[in-house]
């Protein structure tokens, strides 16, 4: 996954679909092409022959080559620990600018973490969409969505939900686990916005969707990316989320990613 050149005259789509056409030896290139990324980075996923792989690689100007991983989703701890209470000071007019990335499960948007209330209108810089699929729409807090799984960004599992609202979630006083541990839940940034993208599903969340989200999160004009998920310890030019996070890096975007569940 390389940086894309500066020729405004580039066709990614063009150039991968060439690149495959050197490689491939029963199929068509339309059979073998899975997707094309081309809008923050410069990759695509393909389905190859070990052979097929192996010429691939020793290709010039080929980075690398790496299997479709399936991850796992992660947690994460309060800001409370890292000495980010609700008695730090806070400078709202920054705070509304910032629109965070989840790439995660999806978000159900009823959720009150996920209201808009108090919150001014959308940033002019933000450059994606609001495409949340089946029963699915934004405000003014939730401003983008796009899934890659699934047929919406509403979540099956809470997860998503949970890693959006401790990002970004506006503050919702009264909040209780069956009457225990009273109080007010908010997010990092309390009036900052999300944009979501849905790469997760109960079976796992593949690394050709994590490429995806990235792609798609950076060129949407996001100041930051939130990504909680795991599948073991590999090497960084062959780990979707090492991969995404310095490209995002290039574009001056942060990435905050879990560091695992396993101690």
């Amino acid at each position: 996954m390389g940086a894309l050149p500066a020729k405004a005259s580039y066709s990614p789509m063009s150039h991968h679909q060439n690149i495959l056409q050197e490689v491939i030896e029963s199929s068509s290139v339309e059979d073998s092409l899975v997707r094309s990324y081309g809008r923050s980075f410069n990759g695509f996923v393909a389905k190859l022959t070990e052979s097929e792989r192996d010429k691939l690689a020793g290709m010039e100007g080929v980075v690398s080559v790496f299997p479709n991983t399936v991850y796992k989703l992660l947690t994460t701890r309060s800001y409370e620990f890292m000495g980010l209470g609700d008695k730090s000071k806070r400078v709202p007019d920054i705070e509304t600018d910032i629109i965070v990335g989840v790439i995660d499960g999806g978000i159900w948007p009823e959720s009150k973490s996920f209201s808009d209330e108090s919150i001014g209108p959308i940033p002019k810089k933000w450059k994606g969409i609001c495409a949340g699929g089946t029963n699915f729409t934004c405000n003014k807090k939730v401003i983008g969505a796009r899934h890659y799984v699934q047929d919406s960004v509403r979540d099956d599992d809470p997860h998503g939900s949970h890693t959006a609202s401790t990002a970004a979630g506006n503050r919702v006083e009264g909040v209780s686990v069956n009457g225990v541990a009273k109080g007010t839940a908010r997010g990092g940034v309390p009036l900052g916005r999300i944009a979501i993208y849905r790469i997760c599903e109960p079976a796992g969340c593949n690394g050709a969707s994590i490429l995806a989200a990235f792609d798609d999160a950076i060129a949407d004009g996001v100041d930051v990316i939130t990504i909680s998920l795991g599948g073991g310890v590999v090497k960084v030019d062959v780990d979707p989320i090492a991969i995404g996070s310095f490209h995002a890096m290039t574009k001056g975007i942060v990435t905050t990613a879990a560091c695992g569940n396993d101690g």
